[in-house]
């Protein structure tokens, strides 16, 4: 049975998982609460580091070990159990006495996979899995995919006036959007490991990728550029945050060394392609890697389908021209029914523009 407070606890699982910047793990929280009251709470901070459960358990045997035994453990995400990094949250559970034990979601590593609920099920523990599933989900929708493809999950952010251009045909662009919808893309960067450009956008745009301030951690700068045709003085050489730059074997030596000299690592690679390009990302540990780029580059992820989900902000201005550019380059597609479809989709406003949430089918 779903007991009413259900809910409300899992609701605080969710806000104290995203404190933590976790990536390859997970983003978890756990709180434990006994007849209403809250013993202990606690966040997965970052690999390497105890789980939520573990942070729990601890935060409420130092105030109220006595409560403990009978007591309900919340979590977003299923304990493990399996020896990684770290021991099991199951055995942890177990010992501990909790008396029942509340789910978000199943882990999708294959290492768990029901195997933490059936765990704690043999030592008696009622489980109930589900509450706020899909907000939990959609937490931890980065990890999820990287466990079923090997592939970080690919957003593909951009910013266009209402009748879709996304310059003028000059190739000014800033700025399209107001304030607000930039600090909620700032917001979205530090959601993700990576944020990705291409070369044209560096050369137009001289953009510098980071939080702006919203948040402590910065992303890694990756810029995809097969000549190195770049500029010296652009915004992402700076020591800001890490850049990563991909490029064509032998391309461009004088300016290879001169990023080198900046502190950019240079990667190159016999073809640039987007897919290489995430390959290179997931092993690197990125769950959520954020496309920020112009339009051939972000056609060419689309068709290597590498972008599972849009944020398209809309604001309210029109330019008109036929060579102002839109958002996406061709697709080469020519027949109406062979459109790629956006689903499950949410809007958001922001001030005076429109965002358009959604996830490419």
């Amino acid at each position: 049975m779903e007991l009413k407070s259900d809910r409300q606890w899992m609701q605080r699982c969710l806000e104290l998982a995203k404190q933590g910047k976790t990536a390859p793990n997970p983003q978890v929280g756990s709180v434990i609460v006994k007849e209403g009251i809250l013993l202990g709470e606690g966040f997965h901070p970052q690999a390497g580091q105890p789980h939520a459960e573990i942070f729990a358990l601890s935060e409420a045997e130092k105030h109220h070990p006595d409560l403990i035994p009978g007591a309900t453990l919340y979590v977003n995400l299923e304990p493990c159990n399996h020896f990684g990094r770290t021991p099991p949250c199951t055995e942890a559970i177990i010992q501990a006495g909790i008396g029942r034990v509340v789910v978000g979601m199943i882990d999708p590593d294959c290492r768990v996979s029901g195997g933490g609920c059936d765990r704690l099920r043999q030592a008696g523990i009622e489980v109930k899995v589900g509450v706020l599933e899909a907000e939990s989900q959609i937490l931890n929708e980065g990890f999820s995919y990287r466990q079923r493809t090997g592939l970080p999950f690919g957003i593909f952010k951009y910013a266009i006036t209402l009748d879709g251009k996304i310059s003028t045909s000059t190739g000014h662009s800033q700025w399209i959007t107001g304030e607000q919808s930039r600090q909620a893309v700032h917001y979205l960067r530090a959601n993700c490991e990576a944020v990705i450009t291409g070369g044209n956008t560096v050369r137009l745009d001289n953009p510098h990728l980071t939080t702006h301030g919203v948040s402590s951690f910065q992303p890694l700068r990756v810029v995809l550029s097969r000549s190195l045709d770049l500029p010296q003085t652009a915004h992402l050489w700076d020591n800001s945050a890490k850049t990563l730059v991909f490029t064509q074997t032998l391309q461009n030596l004088t300016m290879q060394a001169y990023l080198r000299d900046r502190g950019v690592e240079v990667l190159e690679l016999d073809r640039v392609s987007p897919r290489l390009v995430m390959t290179e990302l997931a092993k690197r540990g990125a769950n959520q890697v954020l496309w920020e780029c112009g339009g051939n580059l972000a056609a060419q992820a689309i068709a290597a389908n590498v972008v599972q989900k849009i944020y398209a902000f809309i604001a309210p201005k029109i330019i008109g021209g036929n060579l102002a550019p839109g958002a996406i380059a061709d697709l080469g597609i020519e027949n109406m029914t062979k459109a790629r479809l956006i689903s499950r989709i949410s809007v958001q406003t922001f001030a005076q523009d429109l965002a358009i949430i959604g996830y490419l089918d």
